[in-house]
């Protein structure tokens, strides 16, 4: 069984557009241990077997996804027989349309398991250019996005509490981002560089997710969920991660993020809720 990941961005800036039209960004990122569950095996057939099931299984292609996606392009490139061909069951624990990475998760985790771990440069910009531009951000546990073609992995491991609150809102990263009007400026430090949780929780405290107001003009109620997050006790801060909609708030210890998540569900029984933390 093959764990994927979730990702969270504790801060995103939109800094421009590349040559190619696509917007580059600037983004802490840590992984966390909420993950879809893949499970694996050779079949004797003429075509792969793709299944999802649990709870997030709704709105996902069932003929082209990026499980198929990444068993195409690892015959393409010779990295798998060709000849072989697999039933694979994703169990989707980790919402879809949520600024989670659960698809680009998938793919990355399924074909790290193919490669064993290794991959050159040259077939990741390949993968980021067919699966995702975040597909890199899954090879590191904790990560500085300076911009598209660069991540940073971070010196010093910090842990984070995560209450995860996911709206039912399907948003669209291409329509988020296509609403993007203004641009950001650029960090110049490396961030990953931070040797003090003190100075880092700073940091992020005066940073924000640039995308987070075009979903919340469009979505009234993220807002509220934000402020119902921040209040908690103990809440550092909350926040949309990604393009949303899933909203988080960020806590020092397990019992602070218990607590809040119970009030949380209080007053939020009708979205999915979940308590969570960095790996």
């Amino acid at each position: 069984m093959i764990k994927s990941y979730s990702k969270i961005n504790l801060f995103l800036k939109v800094v421009k557009k590349n040559k190619k039209g696509l917007h580059n960004i600037q983004s802490s990122v840590m992984l966390l241990g909420l993950h879809d569950k893949i499970s694996l095996k050779k079949i004797n057939k003429n075509k792969d077997n793709i299944e999802f099931i649990g709870q997030f299984k709704k709105n996902i292609n069932k003929n082209i996804n990026t499980i198929s996606k990444s068993l195409s392009l690892l015959r393409e490139h010779n990295l798998i027989d060709k000849k072989n061909k697999y039933k694979i069951t994703i169990n989707k624990k980790i919402p879809v349309f949520a600024g989670l990475g659960g698809g680009t998760s998938n793919a990355a985790f399924l074909i790290k398991y193919f490669l064993k771990n290794k991959i050159s440069n040259r077939l990741l910009r390949i993968f980021e250019e067919e699966i995702g531009s975040d597909f890199g951000l899954f090879f590191f546990k904790h990560s500085f996005q300076k911009n598209l073609k660069k991540i940073l992995k971070f010196k010093k491991k910090y842990l984070f509490y995560f209450v995860l609150v996911y709206p039912n809102i399907n948003s669209s990263t291409k329509e988020v981002y296509s609403k993007v009007k203004k641009f950001n400026l650029s960090l110049k430090s490396d961030l990953s560089k931070i040797d003090s949780k003190d100075k880092y929780i700073k940091f992020l405290k005066n940073e924000k997710n640039d995308l987070q107001k075009i979903v919340e003009t469009k979505h009234k109620k993220i807002n509220k969920i934000l402020d119902l997050i921040k209040i908690q006790k103990n809440c550092l801060f909350s926040r949309m991660t990604g393009s949303g909609s899933a909203c988080f708030g960020i806590f020092l210890n397990r019992k602070s993020a218990k607590q809040g998540l119970t009030k949380i569900q209080k007053k939020l029984p009708n979205y999915w809720c979940v308590l969570t933390k960095s790996i």
